[in-house]
């Protein structure tokens, strides 16, 4: 019989994990007031299937092979680290758009896929998503669990990523919410640049 309470479980953690600041958020904010709506939903749409290259890799063995292999684990630690430090560093160095109240108009093909790969590759080579999901498929999920419900379990995590991040496009290129973010979404970002760099810190530390 399929594990609701578990999947209940894993769907509360994987709330508050894709709902923290990261480079997700980071790049899905960035395409959004650059790009506009159609390619931040795009760009949701590949963070969303990189979600899938983790499941993936956790379900063939791969994840056991990192998790039971110090040096390589401790490598991936300071990989996380270092990325974050380096996706917070950029987010303080971030100075006022030049762009005043515009919404770009009409996205090409080409435009459309890079940034789906955008958001696959940044959901995919992130060092924080690889850590979550082997906490999570090592510790949170039952060694009993089947095959069959694992692959729900990743499943759900992809959708329920793709329209969460599809909801923040949605509100960030919001007129209102458009224009005040190139006002000021230089504090935004150094804010989330110091947040971020906090995280390395006290991911090494925990290390």
């Amino acid at each position: 019989m399929f594990n609701w309470v578990e999947l209940f479980s894993i769907a509360l953690i994987h709330f508050f994990a894709v709902a923290s600041p990261g480079p997700d958020f980071a790049v899905v904010l960035k395409q959004s007031i650059q790009q506009g709506r159609l390619p931040a939903l795009v760009t949701s749409l590949g963070i969303g299937c990189g979600i899938l290259l983790h499941v993936t890799y956790s379900l063939v063995g791969i994840g056991l092979i990192i998790q039971t292999t110090p040096w390589l684990l401790n490598l991936l630690l300071y990989v996380a680290a270092a990325y974050l430090a380096w996706i917070g560093w950029s987010g303080l160095n971030s100075k006022p758009s030049e762009i005043r109240h515009e919404i770009p108009k009409g996205h090409s093909n080409k435009t459309l896929v890079k940034s789906f790969v955008i958001g696959f590759v940044t959901n995919g080579l992130n060092p924080k998503a690889t850590l979550f999901f082997l906490s999570l498929f090592t510790v949170a999920i039952s060694v009993d669990t089947s095959i069959h419900d694992k692959i729900i379990y990743g499943i759900y995590m992809a959708v329920a990523t793709t329209l969460w991040f599809s909801f923040v496009s949605l509100v960030i290129t919001h007129k209102k919410v458009r224009y005040f973010y190139q006002d000021n979404g230089y504090i935004f970002d150094r804010i989330m640049g110091a947040v971020l760099i906090i995280m390395a810190v006290l991911l090494l530390f925990s290390n």
